[in-house]
């Protein structure tokens, strides 16, 4: 039997590595979100240490960026198909490059795209922006505001290829674990 993947995504900020976190502390296998570690190294770069917005818009090729990042969650799909277990939850998925380009202004064309028909997730939970848990990281370069943008881009892009999110009511940590593991019935 193939695990269900499941995908767990939000704007920055809302409370999704959380979550995965809580899940993989609850047993179940999570495939950790590879943005943060290309960010990490990204601001190891000279003049990237004050970087204030999203790597996508600041780095010397944004599409080259996009397509290691791309090509890493496709690698993250396919490796998570050796996994035994009911479920897998991934912290952000293939869609998630396409709606991080269409946020800050970035075309795609058909190389981007064939990769989301090709590996399709079972279920995805998208985490609302919530200004009152948002606080910024050393990974994390984007506002609030910036946040708000992504969350309706990942919203319209998720559709965009077929998928109808559900959205993670705002609450504890593990209220909301519990209501992602409530709904996996419905996969």
């Amino acid at each position: 039997m193939k695990a269900k993947k499941i995908v767990i995504t939000g704007g920055p900020g809302t409370g999704k590595t959380s979550v995965i976190a809580a899940l993989e502390k609850r047993g179940f296998p999570c495939v950790p979100e590879l943005v943060r570690s290309m960010t990490a190294s990204k601001k190891k770069e000279p003049g990237m240490a004050s970087q204030k917005t999203n790597p996508i818009v600041s780095v010397e090729d944004p599409e080259a960026f996009n397509r290691k990042l791309l090509e890493g969650r496709v690698t993250q799909y396919t490796s998570s198909e050796k996994i035994a277990s009911e479920y897998i939850f991934f912290d952000r998925g293939i869609p998630d490059v396409h709606a991080y380009m269409r946020c800050f202004g970035q075309d795609f064309d058909t190389d981007f795209v064939g990769p989301v028909y090709r590996h399709r997730y079972d279920k995805i939970y998208l985490m609302p922006p919530w200004k009152e848990i948002y606080v910024p990281d050393a990974e994390r370069f984007e506002t609030y505001e910036e946040s708000e943008k992504v969350y309706l881009a990942l919203l319209r892009t998720y559709k965009d290829f077929g998928y109808e999110p559900t959205l993670v009511p705002k609450s504890t940590i593990g209220e909301r674990t519990d209501f992602i593991l409530e709904y996996l019935e419905d996969t």
